[in-house]
């Protein structure tokens, strides 16, 4: 959720920015249907976390093919949520679904911005490059071995590539 948040944010703030990374974002859902859908499906989730709580929420979450090539690290575990109610409402008040769609707003965005997907995570690629497509100032780097969440597993990869980042 941090990449849609950052674009968000992005999207209201530019003059507060120098430049942008994202990883694995999203411009969001455009179709109003689809994204109802979304919604819908997150409320259910939401609902799901609060009846099982975190830990066996987090078995399960983290159990989906995009996450497959995380590292099992339980000290990083240990410090995601705990509380299912707060994880729950993050769902359903800023999930993808209840999110806009960012395409037009993101579009006149001019600072050097950095798209980053893990190679392993095809949805996420396919979005980066969307992405890439919609910004001017943009590059888009594929980091290779890493699905999702390629900070947690390639950090030292997607750290050069931050640092290469020039910002205006």
């Amino acid at each position: 959720m941090g990449g849609r948040v950052a674009l968000h944010f992005a999207s209201r703030h530019r003059e507060r920015l120098s430049s942008l990374v994202l990883l694995s974002a999203t411009l969001g859902i455009r179709d109003d249907e689809e994204r109802a859908k979304r919604r819908s499906r997150d409320n259910v989730l939401a609902d799901h976390v609060e009846a099982i709580g975190t830990r066996a929420f987090l078995d399960e979450w983290l159990a989906q093919p995009m996450f497959a090539t995380l590292p099992d690290d339980p000290l990083e575990r240990k410090m995601r949520s705990r509380d299912a109610r707060g994880l729950a409402n993050s769902l359903r008040h800023a999930g993808t679904g209840t999110q806009a769609w960012l395409g037009e707003r993101v579009a006149s965005l001019t600072v050097p911005t950095l798209i980053v997907a893990g190679a392993n995570d095809a949805k996420f690629v396919g979005e980066a490059r969307l992405l890439n497509d919609v910004m001017d100032n943009a590059t888009t780097s594929v980091v290779p071995d890493a699905g999702h969440a390629a900070h947690l597993e390639r950090p030292e990869d997607v750290a050069a590539l931050v640092a290469d980042l020039q910002p205006q």
